[in-house]
């Protein structure tokens, strides 16, 4: 577990590198976002590449947290303080976090799928419930 960890951490930081080195014209254009949250604990500003699919004026994305056991930490963060930042490409906007319904968890999951299958995996090998986080525009 700890190899994992040490990997998506490293894949992280390699995402944030080129988004910031190219400014915002990297790899994943298209289904990847970086959003931005307030430590919970530091409030400092925190920012996390992440897939995702538009719904509507929002996005929806997963807290699979590459199926481990507990919720990531940008989860907890929203959870603290719903108001984040994302950035596709160039474009920034303010977004309010909410947890998808059952019913928009249910009708947003095979999309999600289309865009990451692990997320499947990471369902069936941890006990907890991988929420779909839901970031709509900012009023």
């Amino acid at each position: 577990m700890a190899t994992s960890r040490w990997l998506i951490w490293t894949i992280t930081k390699a995402h944030l590198a080129s988004h910031r080195l190219l400014r915002g014209r990297g790899p994943g254009q298209g289904w990847i976002l970086f959003l931005t949250t307030t430590g919970r604990k530091t409030r400092k500003r925190r920012t996390v590449p992440l897939s995702f699919v538009r719904d509507g004026e929002g996005y929806a994305i997963v807290g699979s947290n590459g199926g481990a056991e507990w919720s990531p930490r940008w989860w907890l963060n929203l959870q603290s303080d719903p108001n984040a930042v994302v950035q596709i490409g160039t474009e920034r906007h303010r977004v309010v976090a909410e947890k998808a319904s059952d019913a928009d968890r249910e009708r947003l999951w095979p999309e999600l799928l289309k865009v990451y299958a692990g997320y499947d995996t990471y369902a069936r090998n941890t006990t907890r419930e991988i929420p779909v986080v839901l970031l709509r525009p900012a009023p």
